[in-house]
This record gives structure tokens, sequence and C-alpha cells, in this order.
């Protein structure tokens, strides 16, 4: 995992756009900085080594010296793609990444298509790109002009702030080449046919998410699991652990929350080397400046989600270098309360498919930002492209929620072949409300900011105006991080779900 950054036809020198990873987006890749330039293009990295620590460094360059790549992510199937590929006897290393240097001189743009994995790359050989996001934006991709008209693309947004006046997110399952368009990749049938599988067994389900959970323990360096305790992150913990013979879990929260009961009730059904942090309301305000630098957002459901994740991962940080995570399944198993409200299966699809492609803005934004600030890699397995693709094949009558019956019901029947009855049908609770830290932010904002602060913040702030004093605290820190309009115009925002008569 690490951070990339890359111009074409802009002003930027080989020098400059290093400086600029090193200063920016460090983080995402303390394990070091290159940078290379040919033709048009100039390119920069920064590393976290995952795979082949010794000899992935990147830029990556071709035998020919013409073609550079710089990738953030994983390539799962790269062992498989290496067997494909002509004279793959030519490979310099053992990384995942340089697969894509070589499929990219094979075929063009046409190399996206072979690739399963989360990622975000270029790839040039100087007069021509190829810049591409995974299917759910899982790794995230940011592009802006300068005045010039040079093209920029990174990593983060406060790499291109202070370059482009305009800045854009390269969508999920998108990419973008010289001509300067950007084009889905990405178009699956499920998006727009609803699933027809009337029948599934726990033993199916497991079959299929063990699948996509054993593809994300690729690692030359220690992993683990962020554990909340809750449904999502137990089931992943519970079917990384047939596979380890040793794991190791992370779970944090303020005194008394109720994650934190829950993940060690799992760690010890898992025989799991499990850590735990509890931070207080000082910790809190001391890191909510960091959280909202690196979240690179001021949307308050955002921010709370953030802040234990920020706390995790710091924690698994310092024993690990890959994190799983539980995010994805709520979206595909319907898991958010509002949709006991869809009674209709068409409905509940369509739903289902609007949040997928909405997690780039959500929880898969706070899952990078929270983990990257500390150098460490999350990957989520319920967002592997074949599980979703048979979980969105099945029948939505299965996933509706019925009177008085938990949601997920599917998740949950199958959790009890792994976990305690009382986590595979433990009821949900936000990040937030688990880790005990949403009501700590309440009070702390109606204690810094006062009704005549909240009843003149639409003269400071007349675009996108803070309705809450926690809001309005979130705005005033982001603010002074980020002064100008180009962080501000590219804010994401928590999608509000929409009551189920709007659905349709």
């Amino acid at each position: 995992m690490c951070g990339i950054a890359a111009t074409f036809g802009a002003g930027a020198t080989v020098a400059s756009l290093g400086r600029l990873v090193s200063e920016r987006l460090c983080h995402r890749g303390p394990d070091g900085v290159g940078a290379a330039s040919t033709g048009r293009a100039v390119v920069a990295h920064s590393r976290l080594a995952i795979i082949d620590v010794a000899g992935g460094h990147q830029p990556m360059r071709s035998e020919d010296g013409r073609t550079l790549l710089v990738c953030n992510g994983e390539i799962y199937n790269h062992r498989q793609l290496r067997q494909l590929i002509p004279n793959s006897r030519r490979f310099r290393s053992q990384s995942d990444s340089e697969v894509v240097l070589r499929l990219f001189e094979e075929a063009g743009d046409a190399c996206i298509r072979e690739l399963d994995g989360m990622f975000a790359f270029f790839v040039t050989d100087g007069q021509r790109f190829v810049a591409a996001r995974d299917p759910f934006g899982i790794k995230p991709l940011y592009m802006g002009e300068d005045l010039e008209g040079g093209l920029w693309f990174a990593s983060e947004l406060k790499a291109l702030a202070e370059r482009c006046p305009g800045i854009t997110a390269v969508a999920p399952g998108s990419y973008v080449t010289e001509s300067r368009k950007v084009r889905p990749w990405f178009e699956p049938t499920w998006a727009g046919r609803v699933g027809a599988q009337e029948h599934v067994s726990p033993d199916e389900l497991l079959g299929h998410l063990e699948r996509a959970v054993s593809k994300r323990l690729m690692s030359d360096v220690p992993l683990g699991v962020l554990l909340s305790g809750g449904l999502d992150s137990s089931v992943v913990a519970a079917l990384a652990r047939r596979h380890l013979s040793r794991l190791k879990t992370f779970s944090v929260g303020v005194a008394g929350a109720p994650d934190l009961a829950a993940a060690r009730h799992v760690a010890t059904a898992l025989a799991a080397d499990h850590r735990e942090f509890i931070y207080t309301l000082e910790d809190v305000m001391r890191r909510l400046p960091e959280v909202i630098y690196h979240l690179e957002s001021y949307d308050a459901a955002l921010i709370r989600s953030a802040i234990p994740c920020y706390f995790v991962s710091a924690m698994a940080s310092e024993d690990v270098k890959v994190v799983l995570t539980g995010e994805g399944a709520d979206e595909l198993f319907a898991g958010y309360s509002y949709m006991q409200g869809i009674g209709d299966s068409n409905l509940l699809h369509r739903e289902c498919v609007r949040l997928l492609f909405g997690l780039h803005a959500m929880n898969l934004q706070r899952v990078d930002r929270m983990t990257m600030a500390h150098g460490l890699e999350g990957r989520v397995p319920f967002l592997d492209v074949a599980f979703v693709d048979w979980a969105m094949g099945l029948d939505p009558k299965l996933k509706l929620r019925k009177p008085g019956v938990l949601e997920k019901q599917l998740l949950r029947q199958a959790a009890e072949r792994l976990l305690p009855k009382a986590i595979a049908q433990r009821p949900k609770l936000e990040f937030s409300q688990g880790s005990a830290s949403e009501r700590l932010l309440e009070r702390q904002a109606e204690a810094r900011i006062s009704d005549r602060d909240l009843a003149s913040a639409a003269r400071r702030f007349p675009a996108d105006t803070p309705r809450t004093k926690e809001e309005l605290l979130y705005r005033v820190i982001f603010d002074d991080l980020f002064p100008g309009e180009a962080m501000r115009r590219t804010v994401s925002r928590w999608h509000v779900p929409r009551p189920p008569a709007m659905l349709s």
C-alpha cells in the first residue's frame, strides 16, 4: 500500500514531485520515496512494503526504460497473471504490482480488465498513459488540471489542492487516458439485474466468503484483523483464523464501550492474540485535527466513525502492516436499520446497488485514510468482486427484514457455524456507537461552540453551512487546515438514506 502522484504535460520535475510526495503523502508509505520521468510524464511513489519487501521498489521501469508504473494497492491474482504474460521470465521482482506494468506493455488500457484486487495506478510510456481505480474505489485516486493545462493525479486531495483549482475523484471502476476522458471499465451485470437465486445454505455463503478472506491473507509482512466485536468483523476474523496459526486482533473504545467486551468475547473464542486501547475525551480532542487532516472531510457522521478507526489503526500499526476489516457487509445484505421499511425486493436491490457504488466516499474513505495515516494497509474481503457478484445474485427477498427479526439473517445464520451465538446475533451498532465515542463528541461540541457561533455560521460558511454545533466544530478545524475552495468542493459526504417511498 502506498501513496502515488503523477503528472502528464505539466511543469513538474522529478525533484519537485518527489518532494510533494515526501511532504504530503509519506504517511501512506513510510518505507521509502521514489520518483522518475519519461517523455511528458513524471511519477512519484511513497512505499509501504508488503509484497517482495526487498525487490518491489517503485516507480517500476520497463526493460527499455520507457515505461513507468506507480501503483497503490494489491493485485491478488498476480501469480496467475504472470503465467499468462508472454516472456514472463522478464519479471524483475516478485511484486504483485509488476504485472500491471507488463500487461500495459502487452495490451495498453485493456490491462485493467485482467486485474483482481484493490488498486489505483498510473502507468505511462511518456506519450500515453492509463490511470485507473479498482471496482469499488477501495483505493483513492484524484485528478486535477493546473492553470497551464497539465494533468495531475494523486492518492489524496491535499497533494493537489495548491496546484489544481478544480479536483475530482476518479470514479470507482473507471480509468483515464491521455484523451482526458474518464471511462468505466467495471460494469457488472448485477447492477441492472435483480438476483434470482432463491435458496442459499450457511455453508455456501461461508465457502464464498472464505475464498475472499483467504485471498487477502497474501502478505510478506505481519497481518491482523480490526475487530469491533460486531457481526461483520467477527466473521472475517473467524475465517482468517482457519488459515493462520496465530491471529492478531485489535479493538478500541472508551471505558465501558460495548465493542470492547464483545471483541474480547470473540478473541477468546478464536484464541486470538488480542490487543485493545481505551481512549479518553482528551485523546479524542488532541487527535481530532489529525483525524480531519487525514480524512479530508468535515462530514460529521464520517468523522464520528473515523475517530475509533484512527485509534485502532494506530495501535495495530505497532504490530502488523496489514489488517482485514468488515466493511461492505451491510450494503450486500441490507444491514442498515432504515432498510426494514423497504418491502419491495426490487427497490431493496436498487438501494444495495446505490450504496455499494457510494462506499468509496463513505466507509471506504474512512478505512483508507485512517489506516494509511499510520502506514497500515486495510483489506476488505466482503468487497471481493467474485463474492459481490455471488451475493448480488441472490433473490433480494432473502435479504428482506422480517418484523421482530434482526437484519442480515443470512450472514447471522452462517456466523453461528463459527462464533458464539451471542456474537452472531448481536444487534448492529454503528462504529461510533459501539466504541461509545459519539456521546463524547456531542458534549464537547456543545461546550466549545456557542449558540451565537452557530447562529452566525451561515455568514462564515455560506456554502454547505453547518447545521449543528458538532458540524461547525469540524468545519472550523477543516478550514483552518485547508483554506481555499479546492478541497471543500471535493469533500465526501455521508450518504443520507432516502425514505423507502423515494427509492423508486
